[in-house]
């Protein structure tokens, strides 16, 4: 596995290492050595899958407040979906700023999303499918969200999204008492 760290400390995007021949490739999708030894959580406890059937369609953003706190690894599995992680870790050199990334099936790429960020895609074709390996329980008094077009972090979507949860149409803006948002956000979309 090849690991990048993105310019949000502790995300990462992870590549198969890629043994081809003429039947194609083989590589390993996850090991728990190589995420331990980056320091990264390899405590996988569900495997979550989200299929969507309509271009435009947006999930996010989302994540568990402490404890229940979780790590994320995304992949596409069919289609493709434009990532979007925002670090809302308090006292982060990165705080309130945003990665975006193309995922695709045919990539096999993969985003490593560390606890105390937010997550969300929009899909970028008709039929897109996510797997997510994450590292705590689906919480439902822990949930929580952001909007997709919060000021507080400016996220540049590449598409209108035009279709979401109603839940998700309502998250309310982003504050945190006590810490003042940077002017501009800074981004960086792939």
């Amino acid at each position: 596995m090849i690991f990048t760290e993105t310019k949000l400390k502790g995300a990462f995007l992870i590549d198969v290492e890629r043994r081809e021949d003429e039947r194609g490739f083989f590589g390993r999708a996850w090991c728990k050595k190589e995420f331990d030894a980056l320091g990264l959580n390899s405590d996988a406890v569900q495997a979550n899958v989200s299929y969507n059937v309509h271009r435009g369609t947006l999930r996010g953003m989302h994540y568990q407040r402490a404890p229940f706190s979780e790590s994320k690894t995304v992949r596409c599995t069919s289609g493709s979906i434009f990532d979007v992680i925002v670090d809302i870790r308090p006292g982060s050199p990165t705080f309130c700023q945003w990665l975006g990334v193309t995922l695709t099936a045919a990539g096999f790429r993969m985003l490593y999303v560390p606890e105390g960020f937010a997550h969300g895609f929009v899909t970028l074709e008709d039929h897109s499918s996510v797997h997510y390996l994450v590292t705590q329980y689906y919480t439902a008094g822990a949930e929580a969200g952001l909007r997709f077009d919060d000021p507080a972090f400016r996220i540049i979507w590449p598409i209108e999204p035009i279709l979401m949860s109603s839940k998700d149409r309502i998250h309310p803006p982003f504050a945190d008492p006590g810490i003042v948002l940077p002017a501009h956000s800074k981004h960086d979309h792939h």
